[in-house]
């Protein structure tokens, strides 16, 4: 038995040193493994610190999460901080790539504010109960009226409460190197609470990660926050066109801070406005 664990133990660095296949699963496994273990940390000190769902547990959760990136080789380059000092509830809004995007939510996240993501989180063990202590926001991607309900909702919850939220308005994980057109969730929420959109914009992860090769190498990734979109007067009839506006600054960005051209063309919203 004592010979298989030396065996193991050789196997393994042998294993990260030759394969980037052996590499990209092992670093999988650790981040999802370590994030359950971090979580079960979470969870008393959440229930401890707010008595339970509290918005005021992200602080936790941040400040645990934030030293996860060393271990994956990871580095963070950020830019225009300044635009997420603005007084009372706004929304901010990002690309989407892979579950990797938490470690840089993790990096910028300001106070009172949490995410809104898809209602399968929920059930991700010790991270699901974590995510539901932070308040996150659960919708059902599958049913447009209950999201649409959700959103009504959020929109209360952030004035009554003066939070603000985080939402990806891609609606799903996109590694094609350039952005998915944006659902109109976020932008229903914003011009309901009348609150500002802040976009954030990650840099693509191909350098360094890319799932379908099976590549996970160490990498930096750029986060731009840009100036806020205001949204004081704006009423439904505007959606397209808000959501057309941060859609085109948001890829301008991207292809920028990625220093690329993109692989496909991405139509952003059609404006009917």
């Amino acid at each position: 038995m004592d010979a298989l664990w030396v065996f193991l133990l050789l196997l393994v660095p042998l294993l990260l040193w030759s394969s980037s296949t052996f590499v990209f699963y092992f670093k999988k496994c650790f981040y999802v493994a370590y994030m359950m273990v971090l979580a079960v940390f979470a969870i008393p000190i959440c229930i401890f610190k707010s008595g339970g769902r509290d918005i005021e547990n992200m602080r936790v959760i941040r400040a645990l999460v934030r030293h996860v990136k060393y271990f994956l080789g990871l580095r963070f380059v950020v830019s225009g901080l300044e635009h997420l000092q603005t007084e009372g509830p706004y929304v901010i809004i990002s690309n989407h790539q892979s579950s990797l995007d938490v470690l840089g939510v993790m990096e910028v996240l300001p106070d009172r504010c949490t995410m809104v993501a898809k209602k399968e989180l929920v059930y991700a063990g010790t991270v699901g109960l974590v995510c539901w202590l932070g308040g996150i926001v659960f919708i059902n991607r599958k049913k447009t009226s209950d999201a649409k309900s959700v959103m009504v909702d959020a929109a209360k919850t952030m004035l009554d409460d003066q939070i603000r939220l985080w939402v990806f308005p891609e609606g799903t994980r996109n590694q094609k190197g350039d952005l998915l057109p944006f659902k109109k969730g976020a932008f229903h929420l914003a011009v309901q609470a009348q609150a500002p959109i802040i976009p954030i914009v990650f840099s693509s992860y191909s350098n360094f990660y890319l799932r379908k090769e099976k590549q996970f190498n160490s990498g930096t990734i750029t986060l731009k926050v840009l100036p806020k979109i205001e949204t004081k007067g704006l009423t439904s009839e505007d959606i397209n066109y808000l959501s057309e506006k941060s859609f085109n600054l948001m890829r301008s960005a991207f292809l920028d801070i990625s220093g690329s051209a993109p692989l496909t063309q991405t139509n952003g919203p059609k404006s009917h406005h």
